[in-house]
């Protein structure tokens, strides 16, 4: 039975899942979530009435969570490109990259995104001010360990470049990263310019205008 991942092009989150697949050519078909597929939304909230996604179906094991996706693709769904290493202590370090990537940067710039939802009268800019100052903190630790390398960890691409690719492309629209820091920049530039990472900006591409604090003319 193929695969079935339940989510959007525009979320970071689904960008996770779609990544881990596409960099093993695993067949899948993705059910896309939106008010023209009512058809995969009822089947969605049928599996997981928490109604969180990306959510990946195989046959009668259903897996939420984008990293848990990760870490069962590997399990069960091998290929050519080990997203998580087998030695312990490499595996750690993608482990705990791929947290980094989600919380201290992605999750740290949306309450900027959020804010934007709101109307006017609700919004609140110190708080906006606050998640893209704890954003740009991050920028120069990342810069640092980045010194050196092509990917996060180890030799090879990861879960934690998974993870770094759609949280560096959103964070970078909400708080540019600088000029100086030339390492993020060029990892960010690499990750981009992968053919798994460069399919998922293409094909979330139409839905741009949804970005509710404006997408920048770039990328």
């Amino acid at each position: 039975m193929t695969l079935q991942l339940f989510g959007h092009p525009f979320s970071s989150y689904s960008w996770k899942a779609l990544i881990a697949l596409y960099e093993n050519d695993t067949p899948f078909d993705f059910r896309v979530l939106g008010p023209d597929q009512p058809e995969n939304s009822a089947e969605f909230a049928r599996r997981w009435p928490v109604r969180k996604f990306p959510l990946l179906v195989d046959g009668d094991t259903v897996v939420m969570e984008s990293s848990a996706i990760v870490e069962y693709l590997q399990l069960h769904h091998p290929g050519p490109v080990q997203l998580i290493p087998h030695e312990p202590d490499t595996a750690f370090e993608v482990r705990k990259f791929d947290r980094i990537f989600d919380h201290s940067v992605m999750d740290a710039a949306q309450p900027v995104v959020n804010d934007a939802l709101k109307p006017p009268e609700r919004r609140d800019p110190e708080d906006v001010a606050q998640a893209k100052e704890r954003t740009a903190r991050i920028y120069p630790w990342l810069d640092a360990h980045l010194a050196g390398r092509e990917w996060a960890v180890g030799d090879g691409f990861t879960l934690a470049d998974i993870a770094a690719a759609p949280s560096l492309f959103y964070a970078d629209w909400i708080e540019p990263i600088p000029e100086s820091l030339g390492n993020l920049r060029a990892y960010r530039a690499r990750l981009l310019a992968r053919p798994s990472v460069s399919r998922c900006v293409e094909d979330a591409r139409p839905f741009r205008a949804w970005f509710p604090p404006g997408a920048p003319d770039r990328d």
